[in-house]
């Protein structure tokens, strides 16, 4: 797909993969409306991205109804087109099923899968107006291989998978496009934050950057793949997995071994580097 002058919305947009895929998309000269919660963070990347492209902000919850409205309705009143959206916004409360609040699960399942699904529904009028388009999900690999600690987490990616995939079967023939992203472990604050309760499992998998996630995203509006999953060795993995669930059990301690090592590492990096 030819970025130029398209409009694209990213939630979760002033840092991480949303910031990596936000330099990409003004590289390739898209209109952007970034949205995220906290508005600082929002200037900041608008504000460097702005000598490359038109960049509007949104300061808002995904989870909101009528700021999900209200996003497009804006995006629409600034650039007169909407082409692509990006639901890059995710919430994680790592831990034990029962040692997580309530209102955690909650939360994870309105950010994860609710927003997606509200906000691609209410983005297809203004895709279909322009006649072709683009709805990426961002999911993980959690959604492909459910994990414990994580458990409502790769609930909700697995629901996205599964709503991703139904909706491109829906809008097939339409020029609309659905597609996900499914990474592994990434190099941002999402994860390197909290090494502590990042399961040793996921950090068994190499590793891979924003940029990495964010170049996934602008090849999938454009081409005929529904999922890229990264890194691949992680894919066939979880593929493994699901085929012979039963090696599972075999090979389990001794990724969680391999991951455990890795965290010790990274925070004897993170320790000599402060």
């Amino acid at each position: 797909m030819i970025f130029k002058d398209k409009t694209v919305v990213i939630t979760g947009g002033s840092e991480g993969v949303g910031a990596a895929a936000a330099r990409m998309f003004a590289d390739a000269g898209a209109n952007l409306m970034l949205v995220a919660r906290n508005k600082k963070n929002l200037e900041a990347i608008a504000a460097e991205l702005r000598d490359k492209t038109r960049v509007e902000i949104f300061a808002m919850d995904v989870s909101d109804a009528d700021a999900c409205v209200d996003v497009f309705k804006k995006t629409e009143f600034e650039f007169g087109r909407i082409d692509i959206l990006v639901n890059n916004a995710g919430f994680h409360q790592r831990g034990r099923f029962e040692a997580v609040s309530a209102e955690d699960h909650a939360n994870m399942v309105d950010v994860n899968l609710r927003a997606p699904i509200m906000l691609s529904r209410l983005v297809l009028p203004y895709l279909q107006e322009t006649g072709n388009g683009a709805i990426i999900n961002v999911g993980s690999l959690a959604g492909r291989q459910p994990l414990a600690d994580q458990v409502t987490y790769s609930a909700t990616k697995a629901g996205l998978r599964t709503f991703t995939y139904a909706l491109f079967e829906e809008l097939r023939g339409t020029g609309i496009k659905t597609a996900l992203v499914s990474p592994g472990p990434l190099d941002t604050s999402f994860i390197m934050s909290n090494l502590d309760v990042v399961a040793d499992l996921t950090m068994s998998q190499p590793i891979s950057t924003a940029e990495d996630v964010a170049q996934a995203i602008l090849g999938l509006c454009g081409d005929r793949q529904r999922e890229i999953a990264l890194p691949a060795i992680s894919a066939a993995l979880s593929r493994f997995f699901t085929i012979f669930p039963w090696l599972k059990g075999f090979l389990l301690p001794v990724l969680e071994a391999k991951g455990a090592r890795v965290k010790q590492k990274l925070k004897a990096q993170a320790s000599q580097e402060q």
